[in-house]
């Protein structure tokens, strides 16, 4: 399988291309030029810019599936790079994306009519990144297309435990946090193994 990897330097980018690397021909974008000898064997890396159609098109082109893990910025570079993907996949005839999402986005269990961001749920008082988050998910269930939107609550880097929870559209119940690593392996385990095609999914230990 050839797949098409946005955010891959991040926290929970990092793992799931430490995990697809093994096993598949990665494409990806990066901002800054990586070194020759350190690029896995079957791996293609566009240098360049996510808000640039023509870099975000090279990078999915000829991929079966998107994973995308780039993190919220002031500048709502997830919003404004979104279209962007979901242009490209459409372009190059690519149906599924899984993506790195954010609790906050999740339905509240307090006021179900309302994301847990803008509940009583909420413990952070910015929402900016929530409402980043929210404008992308927005645009893929819009879409049309087959994508996952994994949310992860708290994200230390912690460690790898192999045992989580998870809770389509809202978060399991007393949730306090997850690791990037736990994060990262079940983005890809969803990939590979689909269980929630046109869903939010939140997961916490």
């Amino acid at each position: 399988m050839k797949l098409a990897l946005f955010g891959s330097t991040g926290r929970v980018g990092s793992v799931v291309y430490n995990h697809a690397k093994h096993d598949h021909s990665i494409r990806r974008l990066v901002r800054r030029h990586i070194e020759p000898d350190t690029l896995a064997t079957d791996e293609h890396v566009v240098v360049g810019d996510v808000l640039n159609e023509g870099d975000v098109s090279e990078t999915i082109a000829g991929c079966d599936a998107v994973l995308c893990c780039l993190n919220t910025d002031k500048e709502d570079v997830l919003s404004r790079s979104m279209p962007l993907i979901l242009k490209a996949m459409r372009q190059h005839k690519i149906n599924r994306i899984v993506t790195c999402g954010t609790a906050g986005i999740l339905d509240s269990r307090i006021e179900p009519h309302l994301y847990r961001f803008q509940s009583s749920e909420a413990k952070r008082r910015s929402t900016i990144a929530a409402e980043d988050h929210l404008r992308a998910f927005m645009m893929l269930q819009a879409s049309g297309l087959d994508w996952t939107v994994v949310c992860p609550t708290y994200l230390p880097d912690g460690e790898r435990i192999g045992v989580y929870r998870t809770s389509e559209n809202t978060l399991p119940k007393d949730g306090r946090s997850i690791s990037i690593y736990d994060t990262g392996d079940f983005m890809y385990k969803e990939l590979m193994e689909p269980q929630f095609v046109r869903r939010r999914v939140g997961i916490c230990y």
